[in-house]
C-alpha cells in the first residue's frame, strides 16, 4: 500500500500521523526505534500516529529526520486538497509550535508540488536549528527583521529584503519580533535542478 493511500480521511492531524504512520513502516522502524532516533516519548509517537494529538513543527522535524525526509513533505502528503491551486487566507494550514517564541508557520501550496512554500510569523527561535537542502531556497522577509547565517557570513534583513541560499550551504534563521513575516520558498526535496553547464562567452 503506497503513502497517499494509507491516509485516511479524518481530520488534518489525523492524516498527517498515519503519513508518519506509513512512512515509519515503510522504514522498517518500529515505535520505540522511532521515538529513540527523533527524541521524543514512544506514548506521544503512538497517540500521534493514531490522530490523539498533534504535534508542533520542531517535533514534526524530528520525526521527518529520523524518517530520512522533511516535515515538509509529511504535510504534502497529509493535504487533501492537493490538486487545488489556490490557499485561501481564510484557510487553516498553519501547524501549532511547542512554544510561543517559536511563532507560527502555514504552507501556501496544497499538495506535493514541485514548490514548497511556507509563511512564518515569529519565529525568534528558529536559530537553534540549522538545514542544508539539496536544492537552493529564497527566503523572502516581507514584515520586520531576520537574521540569517549562512556559512561564514551574517546577514541582517529587513521588509523587503531576500536571500538565495543555494543548495548545499548549511543555514539557520531567526526573527527579531513575533510579528515578523518571513517567506520560504524552495524546490521540493527529492527533484534534481538542472543548470547548464557554463561557457565562456565569445569574445
Amino acid at each position: 500500500m503506497s503513502i497517499q493511500q494509507d491516509i485516511a480521511e479524518p481530520g488534518r492531524w489525523q492524516r498527517l500521523g498515519h503519513v508518519v504512520h506509513a512512512h515509519r513502516l515503510e522504514a522498517g522502524l518500529t515505535l520505540a526505534q522511532l521515538a529513540e532516533q527523533a527524541t521524543l516519548s514512544q506514548s506521544f509517537l503512538s497517540q500521534f500516529e493514531n490522530g490523539r494529538s498533534n504535534t508542533s513543527l520542531r517535533s514534526l522535524q524530528r520525526i521527518a529526520d529520523a524518517l530520512g525526509t522533511t516535515a515538509t513533505a509529511l504535510l504534502a502528503a497529509a493535504d487533501t486538497a492537493p490538486r487545488s491551486p489556490v490557499v485561501r487566507a481564510t484557510e487553516d494550514t498553519r501547524l501549532p509550535q511547542a512554544d510561543p517564541e517559536d511563532g507560527s508557520v502555514r504552507s501556501l501550496v496544497h499538495g506535493d508540488r514541485n514548490l514548497r512554500a511556507l509563511e512564518f510569523t515569529g519565529g525568534r527561535t528558529h536559530g537553534a536549528r540549522e538545514f542544508v537542502h539539496d536544492n537552493d531556497e529564497l527566503i523572502h522577509v516581507v514584515h520586520g527583521a531576520i537574521t540569517v547565517v549562512a556559512g561564514d557570513e551574517e546577514l541582517i534583513l529587513t521588509a523587503g529584503d531576500s536571500y538565495y541560499c543555494a543548495a548545499g550551504v548549511r543555514h539557520r534563521w531567526w526573527a527579531h519580533t513575533d510579528d515578523t513575516t518571513t517567506l520560504v520558498l524552495t524546490v521540493a526535496d527529492g527533484l534534481t535542478v538542472r543548470r547548464r553547464p557554463h561557457r565562456p562567452r565569445n569574445p
